[in-house]
């Protein structure tokens, strides 16, 4: 069940008394973009139907929306922060995930092989890779040194070569917010969650703020074979985004999207922790070449989000010795950092994940009925 909207004033930034935020939630009669500023919440649905119109209109005036009091005594649940926009993400942007799916394709998505490959090979791979800027003379210099020592791979393409790993994450609509349920394959026996920095882009390729999110990944599907990337990555509630988006502005930049650490906690219904941290400033492609890279031939007219990448690969073992982490069912994620807050998943499978069925006919049918289609508030 969506989280209530009163609740999530305890997963608020530090200093988010002082921030503007975007999202959206439900008051009773359908999706609304809300607005957070000085610590109250303002539904904008009578100005602007769709968050991503509020963005690509940049409508941040507070005094266009209903006043609907503290964010903490709030009515109403959380959804995700986005409705229309193309949900996109960009992959091996740091060293030790290319690392990760190197050994990946090499184990062929066996976990119990990856292990000994990974001692293999880090020690050859990781420091080329962590020093070299991707499509730079020596990045060329060395993919010729690995093809010659039979040790490239396509992974290493991406994370080195000129062009960047740009996919299509989820389809429109189909993200979950915070606190709602997280989704992996059930026939998936190798995966992980993946906290990640996420861009929100108005329609003209402009980043306009910023949030956290979870790019659930699993390792067995894409490391059978990278043409397995869309089951690997867009499954039933496999994208959470939340647990809103931070707006750009002057005490909060593009700098602080590069200098972000993100925690991550990962407890089991079994006792079992994991906790991991990914850093920004590790990233090997900086978020405007990302963004660039997204938007140079392609448009996006209802704006798109855009997953950064993460540093986190987790190789602790979790049961068996020498196979490393995957989720079970009822694993609390919690992904963290001071500047955005909180994005906390329960996870479950994709098939026991509620049924995603309220899709983009259904939104257009529901603002209808609430009169929200008007003249002049779309063009």
């Amino acid at each position: 069940m969506p989280e209530p909207i009163r609740h999530v004033a305890d997963h608020m930034p530090s200093d988010w008394l002082h921030g503007l935020f975007v999202g959206r939630a439900d008051f009773g009669a359908g999706p609304s973009p809300v607005l957070i500023q000085d610590g109250r919440l303002y539904d904008m649905s009578a100005a602007v139907p769709t968050a991503s119109l509020l963005l690509s209109r940049r409508a941040f005036s507070v005094m266009a929306g209903r006043d609907c009091g503290p964010l903490a005594e709030a009515a109403g649940t959380l959804l995700s922060p986005v409705d229309l926009q193309c949900i996109k993400a960009a992959g091996v942007t740091f060293a030790t995930s290319a690392l990760e799916r190197v050994i990946e394709e090499r184990a062929r998505g066996d976990s119990s092989v990856a292990a000994g490959i990974r001692h293999s090979i880090e020690q050859r791979l990781c420091a080329g890779l962590r020093t070299v800027k991707p499509g730079s003379s020596e990045a060329a210099a060395l993919k010729q040194l690995l093809i010659q020592e039979g040790m490239w791979s396509q992974y290493l393409e991406v994370a080195i070569g000129p062009d960047a790993e740009v996919f299509t994450k989820a389809p429109v609509l189909s993200s979950v917010g915070h606190g709602e349920p997280v989704g992996v394959r059930s026939d998936s026996g190798w995966n992980n969650p993946e906290p990640e920095v996420v861009l929100a882009i108005d329609r003209s390729g402009t980043p306009l703020g910023a949030m956290l999110g979870n790019d659930v990944n699993l390792r067995d599907f894409e490391g059978r074979s990278a043409l397995l990337l869309g089951k690997a990555k867009d499954n039933n509630a496999s994208c959470a985004l939340g647990p809103f988006i931070r707006l750009f502005d002057e005490s909060f930049t593009m700098d602080d999207v590069r200098s972000a650490e993100l925690s991550l906690e990962i407890t089991g219904r079994d006792g079992y922790r994991l906790e991991g941290r990914s850093s920004m400033s590790q990233i090997s492609r900086d978020p405007m070449d990302l963004v660039q890279q997204t938007w140079s031939e392609h448009q996006y007219p209802d704006g798109a989000v855009l997953f950064l990448g993460t540093l986190f690969a987790p190789t602790q073992d979790r049961d068996e010795a020498g196979r490393g982490f995957t989720h079970k069912s009822g694993d609390t994620v919690t992904i963290h950092s001071a500047r955005f807050g909180t994005l906390r998943n329960t996870v479950t499978t994709s098939k026991a994940a509620a049924p995603w069925t309220f899709g983009v006919a259904d939104l257009m049918l529901n603002l209808a009925q609430r009169g929200l289609l008007i003249s002049g508030v779309i063009s």
